[in-house]
């Protein structure tokens, strides 16, 4: 059996913490990445501008920052996870009231040169904080309602803000995550049964009195996208040609003529499945799914090894968070789910999206190097989960 350095007593050095780093998880994290590369390199003509240098670039700068990430003392990111969410949830505010309008949606922030957009960062600090609240849970009663209301009062919120953006996409993210959390702390599945009627029945009378017209024409055009083939179901018409004529193996690369015709609107974020479909086929599709499904059981796998509560809710969020991503953007592109514009991380050109999930990642390689951690050490109410 080989046993971990001793890292209570302080001694662990930065490469022992690299060493336990889960390298498969990296590894497969690049794969993807390259392929994104190469498709966004076949989506500008053979060029490295606009997309694929900056592309390429950009994951090895956030690879590093993963592994920065990764190395930091597990009870630093214990300590920063309330301040993290209530931080981001004051930006959220900040874009209500003096937010940047663009594309019809008021979504960023605008300091001198910088622009963020706070309901990125959302998804990591909701992580991180009912990662957090969990650890700290000392309730018997964990399948009650009563035990999860602060943590779904922590999800509602910023779900609620987001929403109002409008960012539909991402409020169904940030939603989707902290309730899968919630689920997995223990709540009865009853209650998940019925939280679920309810907010199907919310979802119809909010398509009927609170939704924009925008939003609206996305589902009507889900449901029928003959009904405007030129103007909302466009997206989702092309993406449906690219991929038939992809077929098995692919037309070939950079043969597409959806993506190298421009027909395929968006083709090197939100639509980049598509061109990878048509120009690799279905075979290709899969290849990359199996990708990502590689890096879902890592996660899963990190999370089951963790001994402390705190690490395995910060595996799981991440893990679901990447299946969401994948799962949102997959069925848009197919037509099985409304357009609603989220992109393929790693493998869709685009920072914020990249830069969040690879910090989310780094937290799990964080659960990982300190899986061994007594988060009980300084702690009023933390606990060791055996």
């Amino acid at each position: 059996m080989t046993f971990l350095p001793d890292m209570e007593s302080g001694r662990d050095s930065f490469f022992g913490k690299l060493r336990r780093i889960e390298w498969g998880l990296v590894f497969v994290m690049a794969m993807i990445s390259v392929v994104g590369t190469i498709l966004l390199f076949g989506a500008a003509g053979a060029s490295w501008e606009p997309w694929a240098g900056d592309h390429i670039i950009r994951f090895c700068v956030v690879t590093c920052l993963m592994l920065v990430v990764a190395t930091i003392d597990v009870r630093i990111w214990y300590h920063l996870a309330y301040p993290a969410y209530i931080g981001v949830f004051i930006l959220l505010i900040a874009v209500e009231l003096f937010g940047k309008v663009a594309l019809g949606a008021q979504r960023w922030l605008e300091v001198g040169p910088i622009r963020l957009q706070p309901s990125e960062f959302m998804k990591i600090a909701l992580i991180l904080a009912l990662a957090r609240y969990y650890q700290d849970a000392e309730s018997d009663r964990m399948w009650t309602i009563r035990a999860h209301f602060i943590p779904l009062m922590m999800l509602a919120a910023p779900a609620a803000l987001i929403t109002l953006q409008p960012d539909l996409g991402t409020a169904i993210m940030v939603a989707g995550v902290g309730a899968t959390m919630v689920i997995l702390a223990g709540l009865s599945w009853w209650y998940v049964i019925a939280a679920g009627t309810s907010v199907a029945t919310f979802a119809l009378v909010a398509f009927f009195f609170f939704m924009a017209e925008f939003q609206k024409n996305r589902i009507l055009t889900f449901l029928d996208p003959s009904r405007d083939p030129l103007g909302t179901g466009y997206h989702i018409t092309q993406s449906k040609i690219a991929i038939g004529s992809g077929g098995l193996f692919g037309v070939g690369y950079m043969q597409g003529t959806q993506s190298q015709l421009d027909f395929l609107p968006e083709r090197h974020t939100d639509f980049v499945f598509a061109m990878l479909l048509e120009e690799f086929g279905m075979v290709g599709g899969l290849f990359v799914l199996a990708l990502y499904l590689a890096a879902m059981a890592f996660g899963i796998y990190i999370s089951i090894g963790c001994r402390h509560t705190f690490g395995k809710f910060l595996a799981a969020g991440v893990t679901m968070l990447l299946f969401i991503y994948v799962g949102i953007n997959a069925g848009m592109i197919m037509g099985l789910m409304p357009v609603v514009g989220e992109p393929l991380p790693f493998l869709s050109y685009g920072g914020s999206v990249m830069l969040s999930l690879m910090f989310g990642l780094g937290l799990v390689q964080n659960a990982k190097v300190f899986r061994d951690k007594t988060l009980g050490s300084g702690f009023k109410s933390s606990k060791r989960v055996r």
